[in-house]
């Protein structure tokens, strides 16, 4: 993968090389972080860069950071203006990621989020698909139960929270899987090792609710729109049980990273007739279009560099 070539880092701007933490920094130990993720899609025809949403996804990002007992003196409006002025030094050329995180900085030994310093820092990489399979993915239920808002709250993306999505995510690939559904601990769908989903059933486009320890996913919603408002489908959120997936006629994992992902298989079952489905086909299709710029209706999710 490629290194950032900048990153705004302690209030500036600087080469990447030169955004270091010392080994004792509480987030590193402790993982006291939260971060957010972002995708911008180069236009060929228009030579620009598109972000996606940015405003929605720090506007969640600064929810994290309350959740962590984190002051960012940031607006979302002044985080995207900085990511722009960010990404116009680095003058990418093609899809790239955008990672802001707020992590405890403070240097030393002790569990707490009082008292501590924190900081703030942002940078981007060319990035490409997620999952290789997107169109066509086989996925499995994980042995692994999504951890509780009791817990570590879901809603928010706290760093420390993720080593349970890895230990979803290995042991899925490791057994030759694309990815993992994952199940609450009363047993029902909440989501794949870190993106939502959305399953059709009698012709309705069906998602867990976000009180069922999901992430808010601004990817989720944004489908949800295009259902509705392009496909003319009815949106449910309701909670979903495991025996579900296995009959449901088409089913998709949706993300910033994973965009939108068609499953096709669950635990060796065909979903609907095995293949990608219209309603998945459609949605990959609309979604695309948006995200590059080539939709003027929604044209105000966007923001160009």
């Amino acid at each position: 993968m490629d290194l950032p070539k900048n990153a705004y880092f302690q209030g500036k701007i600087v080469p990447y090389s030169e955004a270091k933490v010392g080994v004792a920094t509480h987030a590193l130990n402790y993982g006291t972080a939260v971060f957010g993720g972002i995708r911008a899609y180069w236009n060929d025809e228009k030579e620009r860069l598109f972000v996606f949403r940015p405003q929605d996804h720090y506007q969640r990002f600064l929810n994290s950071c309350r959740l962590m007992c984190m002051e960012v003196d940031k607006t979302a409006e002044s985080l995207t203006e900085l990511t722009l002025e960010l990404l116009r030094k680095d003058a990418y050329r093609q899809d790239i990621y955008i990672r802001p995180l707020a992590y405890k900085s403070e240097e030393g030994i002790g569990v707490r989020l009082h008292d501590l310093k924190e900081d703030l820092t942002i940078f981007a990489l060319p990035f490409g698909k997620y999952i290789k399979n997107d169109t066509s993915a086989h996925v499995t239920i994980s042995s692994w139960r999504r951890i509780d808002d009791n817990v570590i709250p879901a809603r928010g993306k706290i760093s420390g929270a993720y080593a349970s999505s890895a230990l979803i995510k290995t042991d899925a690939a490791r057994a030759g899987f694309d990815e993992a559904l994952v199940l609450t601990q009363e047993g029902h769908v909440a989501e794949g090792s870190a993106m939502n989903i959305l399953m059709v059933r009698d012709g309705m486009l069906v998602t867990p609710p976000i009180t069922d320890n999901i992430l808010e996913g601004i990817t989720r919603r944004s489908v949800m729109e295009l259902a509705r408002n392009e496909l003319g489908l009815t949106v449910v959120e309701r909670t979903i049980d495991r025996s579900e997936v296995y009959i449901c006629e088409e089913l998709i994992l949706t993300g910033t990273a994973a965009e939108i992902t068609v499953v096709t298989k669950v635990d060796y079952r065909p979903i609907g007739k095995g293949v990608m489905g219209p309603i998945g086909g459609q949605l990959r299709q609309l979604f695309s279009d948006v995200l590059r710029g080539k939709n003027p209706k929604y044209a105000h999710w966007n923001v160009a560099v």
